[in-house]
């Protein structure tokens, strides 16, 4: 816009925000021309605003360059895209010799499976359901899917982390008491945090105090427990459960993915934001267990039989994979069929610990693998994204536990054993991704290749 348009602009209709929102129904041209008919600029904004709201729902950046470039396709225009975490920068080029480049960015980041499921359907679409429609009607589609509110309350929000964590608790070894408590502290701990993100609390913020809360939760209801009951000290060793429901499996998983695809400034972005939510909320959860005394120790045994053990780790992977769908806004059809992926995909990883000599990195590469093998199967038959059924498939694989206890270790300056635990955490995540990149080689001839 030059200074005589801009001057035309109410001050009103101005964003007060740092990240100013883009008023695109102030500023969009040739509104009632088809699509394809359009200017290069007005065509490039579909482009672009279909690539930055697919980046709001935390996908990659090959999945956003690749949307980008088929709606480009179908608009007779050649794009070229830098992505990263929250901003993407692309130029958009037409034959007639033009070329318009914008830079679009958003305010943070998150998991939306379920819009992320209705963009790629738009996507995959777009040529023969789309391209014809007038730019006004097609930003018009996107304003309803960016403006689409989360499926579920933060009341739901947190009764599924509590689900999710307490079976992950009992997958770790835990037992009734450390699930019980996990379940009230993680629970009130994720409806905190849900309810300070509809309030657009920093995510700093929506972190460390939720898993102060969550942790805190545990403590009380423990030593309630242990007063009332009888309990055990030892089961004060599953607090770690409460606070496991921000573990940041979708940018740790998209970060290797695109790191392996060369996206390095989106792999090495999300990367660092993975690493910076989970330093915040391990250190977090080690001052509140300096203070009670809490220490990271092995959980008792059971008394159950492997037998027994194998069969109810099903429905506890189920649980753990159904409630973090949940947490991804995810629909109930797909989190029951991601809930059924994991319940396969991690029953065998723990097995494979359990009765074999494999080493737990190896046996969580052979999860993640068979957990993106079905995936792809189950996207070709009902067209769900691959990502939201894989990501909280194995993020109930990512080795929280170990994480803590490094941080702890280190914490209390036992260096050696912190760092023995970080290593042996290292490498469980690094074969998580590397399992899904197999899968989706496998299965993805455009996966395969990198032109």
């Amino acid at each position: 816009m030059d200074k005589k348009q801009a001057a035309t602009v109410p001050d009103g209709q101005l964003s007060r925000r740092h990240h100013m929102k883009i008023r695109w129904k102030n500023f969009i041209q040739d509104k009632d021309v088809p699509a394809r008919e359009a200017s290069v600029q007005a065509r490039a904004s579909i482009v672009g605003r279909i690539g930055i709201t697919l980046l709001s729902c935390g996908t990659g950046a090959w999945r956003v360059r690749d949307a980008m470039d088929r709606v480009a396709r179908s608009l007779n225009l050649t794009c070229s895209a830098d992505i990263g975490l929250i901003s993407l920068q692309f130029t958009c080029f037409s034959s007639s010799e033009q070329s318009y480049t914008q830079v679009l960015a958003l305010p943070n980041t998150g998991v939306n499976t379920d819009k992320l499921n209705i963009m790629e359907e738009m996507v995959k679409n777009f040529e023969n359901d789309f391209a014809f429609l007038t730019v006004q009607e097609i930003h018009t589609m996107i304003d309803k899917v960016q403006n689409r509110p989360k499926q579920y309350t933060p009341l739901i929000s947190g009764l599924a982390a509590a689900l999710a964590c307490s079976a992950f608790i009992f997958l770790l070894g835990g037992g009734i008491p450390e699930m019980v408590c996990s379940f009230l502290g993680a629970g009130i701990g994720n409806y905190v945090r849900a309810f300070m993100g509809e309030h657009t609390m920093s995510t700093v913020a929506k972190i460390a105090i939720s898993v102060a809360v969550a942790c805190l939760v545990y403590m009380f209801s423990f030593r309630l427990f242990e007063a009332s009951f009888q309990v055990l000290a030892q089961h004060e060793a599953g607090y770690i459960g409460a606070m496991l429901f921000v573990i940041p499996g979708f940018p740790f998983i998209t970060s290797m993915l695109d790191i392996s695809k060369l996206d390095m400034r989106s792999g090495l972005e999300r990367l660092a934001y993975a690493i910076m939510i989970t330093l915040i909320a391990t250190l977090v959860g080690w001052l509140v267990a300096t203070i009670f005394h809490f220490k990271p120790a092995d959980f008792l045994p059971l008394g159950l039989s492997p037998l027994v053990i194998g069969l109810l780790r099903i429905p506890a992977s189920f649980c753990g994979v159904y409630g973090f769908s949940i947490m991804f806004n995810s629909s109930q059809k797909m989190a029951i069929v991601a809930g059924g992926i994991g319940a396969v995909a991690n029953t065998l990883r723990l097995e494979l610990v359990d009765w074999t000599v494999m080493p737990p990195a190896a046996a969580a590469f052979t999860g993640a693998l068979v957990a993106g093998l079905i995936a792809s199967v189950v996207n070709r038959y009902n067209g769900y994204p691959r990502i939201s059924l894989t990501v909280p498939s194995i993020v109930i694989m990512v080795p929280g536990l170990y994480i803590y206890r490094a941080i702890y270790n280190i914490g209390m300056n036992q260096i050696g054993v912190g760092a023995l635990w970080m290593t042996k955490a290292v490498l469980i995540i690094m074969f998580l991704p590397l399992g899904l990149f197999v899968a989706r080689a496998l299965l993805d001839k455009k996966w395969r290749h990198c032109d």
